[in-house]
């Protein structure tokens, strides 16, 4: 019960091609590693509306209440998308940055190391949808992470959605885990 990638329907909407959008960086930010940069993108009102069009049809058919996303990018896809849809975003920031009381979870760094992401406790009520999207999954830490918190806070986790997925990482097995399947969308793949 899950979706990979776009739809028929939602590519024939699609009037770019988003991966002539994503700048790849070689060896960034250490050697051996292809950063795969979305700032073209954004930087391009069509392909940026395009993308976050497409995250948002795929949103309605879930009937999520909130779209939540990790520092710092989840916060690029996942405000405009809160918009489109007329619903309320919620930040999961890195830890020590809410000012209000928090609920947290730790998850490992891609290239080594913690970190900790921390939602208020007032963000998100018990029952409440929740889609978490962020620009690009990697290794699937900060959406496990993101996940904890909410699931902690009572809310659903109804879906993911990504702008890149880094497949040789392998973060969807990780999200997917342990008869935890959500609906996925990922509108690119490298």
């Amino acid at each position: 019960m899950f979706n990979s990638s776009l739809t028929h329907t939602q590519r024939e909407k699609m009037t770019v091609d988003l991966y002539n959008y994503v700048a790849t960086v070689e060896n960034f930010p250490e050697p051996g590693v292809n950063f795969r940069d979305i700032s073209p993108l954004m930087g391009d009102g069509v392909a940026y509306k395009q993308a976050v069009d497409a995250i948002a049809d795929f949103a309605k058919d879930l009937n999520v209440d909130l779209i939540a996303g990790p520092e710092s990018r989840g916060f690029i896809v996942g405000s405009p998308l809160a918009y489109a849809l007329n619903i309320g975003f919620v930040p999961a920031r890195k830890g020590g940055k809410l000012p209000r009381a928090a609920v947290s979870a730790a998850y490992s760094l891609e290239y080594g190391g913690e970190n900790v992401l921390e939602i208020h406790q007032d963000a998100i009520k018990p029952g409440q949808r929740v889609l978490i999207v962020d620009d690009l999954l990697a290794t699937g830490g900060t959406i496990n992470a993101t996940r904890e918190i909410i699931e902690k806070l009572g809310g659903i986790v109804a879906g993911v959605a990504f702008i890149i997925e880094l497949t040789d990482l392998h973060g969807r097995e990780k999200i997917m885990q342990n008869g935890r399947e959500v609906p996925f969308l990922t509108l690119m793949t490298y």
